[in-house]
């Protein structure tokens, strides 16, 4: 009894690593398929990227990981003005559609006219909309409809993948 108790006790805490390793093994430019062969109208090479992003702005938007919660300046950012990408200037967020949804990352409850861009992101064995920079193809976080209304959407961005130009 001893030998199984501890033998589901071991694959349990293995199965529980699965996503873990997965995660750990994505290397820095690996895309979701999707995203990979598409063309945009702003393109660089893998080091071009390297030399005009930060090493954590290359690692969520070329990379597609994920800056921790409540790690952004831009989480308490109030004045107004508009979200852009980081990687290449382009307007994503007017600051009249943020909003606190509580996570840890800035909110938002609809993009600019042809912002961005989703895609389906099968990673970590869920299936969730990947949003990205319409120019670039950056990956910007994750769009979930349990927002508020107009829209009734909730755009969680990662904060390192914006850039806040104040209209002030």
């Amino acid at each position: 009894m001893q030998d199984r108790r501890q033998f589901l006790t071991i694959a349990g805490a293995a199965l529980g690593l699965v996503p873990v390793i997965a995660w750990l093994e994505r290397s820095d430019n690996t895309a979701p398929a999707d995203v990979a062969g598409r063309h945009f109208p702003v393109e660089k090479t893998d080091d071009e990227w390297r030399a005009v992003l930060k090493p954590e702005q290359y690692r969520v938007l070329r990379g597609h990981s994920t800056e921790r919660p409540y790690s952004s300046p831009l989480n308490q950012e109030k004045r107004v003005g508009t979200f852009a990408c980081a990687a290449c200037g382009h307007p994503l967020f007017a600051s009249t559609t943020k909003y606190d949804s509580g996570t840890g990352w800035p909110s938002f409850w609809e993009p600019l006219p042809d912002a961005v861009g989703t895609t389906v992101d099968r990673t970590l064995f869920m299936v969730r909309t990947e949003v990205h920079c319409a120019q670039c193809g950056g990956h910007l976080g994750h769009v979930f409809p349990d927002g508020p209304r107009p829209t009734g959407l909730r755009y969680c961005m990662n904060g390192v993948a914006l850039r806040f130009i104040s209209q002030t």
